[in-house]
């Protein structure tokens, strides 16, 4: 019998400690597969106020003659889900065409990753640097230097921020939910085309106006709400990213350097949550501004300012979350060639370009037109990108993007939220939808580099990211 009772005690003793292992064995795994569907973010910012004197808006307004508010680059890095995801916001009214190329390879070889995984997308203020590196070279082929932005500023301010951003991997934080949240902003965004009876445009209500009928007429094709995508930490929000669809300016050309009134609600935002990090980003405003609800007056600035912020404010009380992880994480990336306008003749741009008599401004609008024309023709594509993370889809959008591209991409997606940031290359210019082409005005009678048939072209790419395909 003692045999017999310390065979079975072995016997026992041998199950338990099977069981042990195999346990000890699960949660190891079990732990190795939470890490390797861990979701890290980090945060970056640098200040980029221009030195005075600096030129403004590519050179086409008065130069910095003080600082009202200071500008910010701010970026976040999405780590865990291939390679690194790098997007980038910008106190510019833009950075176009091998400014784009430049920038994202710099920071694609600083954090290793693919230039076609980072997003650089500006806020459109006006009393701000506007940065072609293209343009300026063109212009400089014909003795024209330093008429569109402060070289060596540039230079220092893209190398500061992929350092900032190379930096903060040492920080970043593990993400286990994001937040989803929508607020309504009133009387801020109105449509800036007034069709008369007859079909076509009969009033541009810009981001300021004074005429009656301008500010009587209705505020038209808007979307009225700020979309804010949160980040946390467990119940720690660690960043918190927002969207809407307007010109930000409330007045400019001034020599006022300013981040404007979508700046200054961003800032309202951080001082009501300190330890959220913000990063705004303009939908596709482009035939969008202030003009109904300012007149242009300077206490303007922090009134639209504020009605942003509350905006904001109920779209982060709105907020619900759900969990995330890194294999919730898709980036989609589809370099596109957008129809080019027929009206652009590199025969006449050239000669204005080259003609030293022709004014400063007409010279760098015709260089800008000339580069695009010219890389369009080449071949030379845009990426259009889209970060799918759980329920949010956020679509990085070029131009000067009409908000119909907006709200026809969140039909597309009914279920999910979905947020747009335009304001990436834009080269291209202002992007209308096609019936805009025949309506005249402003952004499609004379500024647009694009043709009709982009609607059709960007349409499908949406479709092809957030929606079904046809």
């Amino acid at each position: 019998m003692p045999l017999l009772r310390r065979y079975i005690t072995f016997i026992l003793s041998l199950t338990v400690l099977c069981t042990l292992f195999v346990s000890q064995s699960k949660i190891c795994q079990a732990e190795e597969n939470s890490k390797a569907n861990l979701l890290r973010i980090a945060t970056f910012e640098c200040d980029i106020t221009p030195p005075l004197g600096s030129p403004l808006c590519y050179g086409h307004v008065a130069p910095a003659k003080k600082i009202v508010d200071p500008l910010s680059a701010r970026g976040m890095i999405l780590l865990g889900s291939g390679q690194p995801i790098v997007i980038l916001a910008l106190d510019w009214v833009g950075a176009n065409n091998g400014t784009q190329d430049v920038w994202k390879n710099k920071l694609a070889d600083a954090l290793n990753t693919s230039t076609e995984r980072c997003a650089i997308h500006c806020l459109h203020q006006h009393d701000t640097p506007g940065v072609d590196l293209s343009t300026s070279e063109l212009l400089k082929q014909n003795n024209i230097s330093g008429v569109m932005f402060d070289e060596a500023y540039v230079e220092d301010v893209m190398n500061r921020s992929v350092e900032a951003a190379r930096n903060s991997l040492k920080q970043s934080q593990p993400v286990t939910h994001i937040g989803t949240g929508k607020g309504k902003v009133k009387q801020f965004a109105s449509n800036r085309r007034i069709l008369g009876p007859n079909g076509k445009v009969k009033i541009v209500r810009y981001s300021s106006s004074r005429n009656p009928a301008a500010i009587a007429a209705p505020e038209g094709t808007i979307d009225p709400y700020v979309r804010v995508l949160s980040f946390w930490n467990q119940d720690q929000p660690l960043a918190a990213l927002s969207y809407y669809a307007t010109h930000p300016q409330s007045y400019y050309g001034r020599g006022g350097v300013s981040c404007d009134t979508v700046g200054i609600a961003r800032g309202l935002r951080q001082k009501s949550l300190p330890n959220v990090f913000p990063i705004h980003f303009n939908g596709a405003g482009g035939n969008i501004g202030a003009g109904k609800y300012n007149n242009g007056d300077p206490e303007n600035r922090p009134l639209l300012a504020q009605r942003l912020a509350a905006g904001m404010k109920q779209a982060w009380e709105s907020t619900k979350k759900t969990p995330v992880s890194a294999k919730e994480v898709s980036w989609k990336s589809k370099p596109v060639l957008l129809p080019l306008r027929d009206t652009l003749d590199e025969e006449k741009l050239t000669s204005i370009l080259e003609n030293p008599k022709a004014r400063l401004t007409d010279r760098i609008r015709a260089s800008r037109d000339l580069v695009y024309l010219q890389r369009t023709e080449a071949g030379k594509t845009i990426d259009i990108t889209c970060l799918q993370i759980g329920p949010a889809y956020v679509i990085h959008m070029p131009g000067e993007l009409f908000v119909e591209y907006q709200l026809a991409a969140q039909k597309m997606a009914p279920q999910n939220f979905v947020c747009m940031a335009a304001y990436g290359d834009q080269g291209p210019g202002y992007i209308g939808t096609k019936v805009s082409y025949a309506e005249g005005g402003y952004e499609t009678g004379r500024v647009s580099r694009t043709a009709p048939e982009i609607e059709a072209v960007l349409m499908q790419t949406l479709r092809e990211l957030v929606g079904k395909q046809d």
